[in-house]
C-alpha cells in the first residue's frame, strides 16, 4: 500500500524568513503523526503546505502518489482530500453548528436528514448538543473550536490535520474529542498529522512525533524514542520535566555507561559508542525513586495528589523526582535516592 502523504525536502518561506526547512515526512494509512514544537517552531505552516493553504519555496508534497505541490505548482485546497481543523475554527457565521458540521456532509451529496442526523453525533460528541443552533458568534472560542473539530470530522477525508484541536478544551471534553478522531480515522482508514505544543498529548495519541524547532525536524520517532531517548536537552525538556546532571564516564561499552554521579556508580544507557570523559546525564521524575546513595536536601515539595513532585539539590546538581502517594520529605530534609535510569544524548 503507498503512502497517503510524503513531504520531501519540504521548505516554506514567508520574505525573509524561512518557517520551514527540508522537513521530510512519509504518512501511512492509519498512522497518526504528533508535529510538537513551541510556537514559531514551523507546525502550522507544515499543516497550510500539506493542505494546500500555503505555497512551498522547495521540495515536493504528493498526496496518494499525485504531486501536489512543487515551488511551481500547487493543486487547490478543494481538489485535496485532506480535512484541516484551523486554530481561528473558520466557521460559518450565517449557519448554526449543527448546519456548520453538516456542511461537507450536504458537499459529498448526503441526503438532508442523513446529514444533520451525523452531524448532530459528532457535537454530542464534543459536548455540543445543547449548542447545536446557536450561530457562531453566539458561541465562547472553546466552543466554536468544538464546532470546528466536529466539522473537520464530518468529512470523508484521506487525512485529518489538526492544528493544536484541544488547546481550549477541558480534559474530559479532550479525551472524548481525541477517542472520536481514532474512531473516525479507523473506520475510514484515514491518517491523521497532529500539530500541539503538549507533549503529553502528543505522547499519547501519536504513533510517531516529530519535534520541530525554528522551522527545522530536531528528532523523529516513536513517543517512547523521544520521550526515554531524547537527541538532547532541549528536546528532552520539550517532552516532560527532566535533570541534567554531569557525571564523570567510568567505563564504557555499546549503548551502556557505568559513571560517577555524587561519588556512586550509576549505569547509564547512551546513544554514543565513543563518549568523552565527562557526559551530561538526563534523567526523568520517574526514573528516581527515594531510598539510595545519592543524597540530597528537598528544595521544592509538591503533592500532585496520585504522587508528589520533589526537587532535590545534590552535590551535581538538582535532580528532580516523582513518588507515588503524600510527600515522604518536606522543604529542607536530606534523603537519599536512587537513579533507576538515565541517559546520555551524546
Amino acid at each position: 500500500m503507498s503512502p497517503l502523504l510524503e513531504c520531501q525536502g519540504v521548505s516554506v518561506q514567508y520574505g525573509p524568513v524561512q518557517a520551514v526547512k527540508d522537513f521530510d515526512l512519509t504518512l501511512e494509512p492509519g498512522e497518526t503523526v504528533a508535529l510538537l514544537g513551541p510556537s514559531g517552531s514551523g507546525k502550522s505552516s507544515v499543516m497550510y503546505a500539506v493542505a494546500g493553504f500555503t505555497r512551498i519555496s522547495a521540495g515536493r508534497i504528493i498526496l496518494s502518489g499525485e504531486d501536489v505541490s512543487t515551488p511551481k505548482a500547487s493543486v487547490p485546497p478543494e481538489k485535496r482530500s485532506v480535512a484541516l481543523v484551523f486554530q481561528n475554527y473558520a466557521l460559518w457565521p450565517h449557519l448554526s453548528a449543527l448546519e456548520n458540521v453538516a456542511y461537507p456532509l450536504r458537499r459529498a451529496a448526503k441526503p438532508k436528514a442523513q446529514s444533520l442526523l451525523e452531524a448532530s453525533h459528532l457535537l454530542e460528541k464534543v459536548g455540543m448538543t445543547e449548542l447545536s443552533q446557536r450561530k457562531p458568534a453566539e458561541l465562547s472560542g472553546g466552543e466554536q473550536q468544538r464546532v470546528g473539530l466536529a466539522r473537520a470530522l464530518a468529512r470523508a477525508a484521506d487525512i485529518y490535520l489538526f492544528d493544536e484541536p484541544t488547546a481550549h478544551l477541558d480534559s474530559q471534553i479532550r479525551e472524548s474529542v481525541a477517542n472520536e478522531i481514532a474512531k473516525r480515522r479507523a473506520e475510514l482508514g484515514a491518517a491523521a498529522i497532529y500539530a500541539t505544543h503538549d507533549s503529553e498529548e502528543a505522547l499519547a495519541i501519536a504513533d510517531r512525533v516529530v519535534i520541530l524547532r525554528s522551522g527545522s525536524m530536531v528528532q523523529t520517532g516513536t513517543p517512547a524514542d523521544v520521550y526515554e531517548r531524547p537527541i538532547d536537552a532541549w528536546a528532552a525538556r520539550l517532552t516532560g520535566p527532566v535533570a541534567t546532571l554531569n557525571a564523570t564516564v567510568l567505563e564504557a561499552k555499546p549503548g551502556k555507561l557505568k559513571v560517577l554521579l555524587d561519588e556512586v556508580t550509576v549505569i547509564a544507557h547512551s546513544a554514543s559508542s565513543t563518549p568523552t570523559r565527562s557526559v551530561e546525564l538526563l534523567i526523568r521524575p520517574e526514573w528516581v525513586r527515594p531510598g539510595g546513595e545519592i543524597r540530597g536536601t528537598a528544595v521544592e515539595v509538591s503533592y500532585r495528589g496520585p504522587h508528589t513532585d520533589y526537587v532535590i539539590s545534590t552535590k551535581s546538581g538538582h535532580l528532580v523526582a516523582r513518588a507515588a502517594g503524600s510527600p515522604r520529605l518536606e522543604v529542607g530534609q536530606v534523603g537519599g535516592w536512587t537513579i533507576e535510569r538515565a541517559w546520555a544524548p551524546s
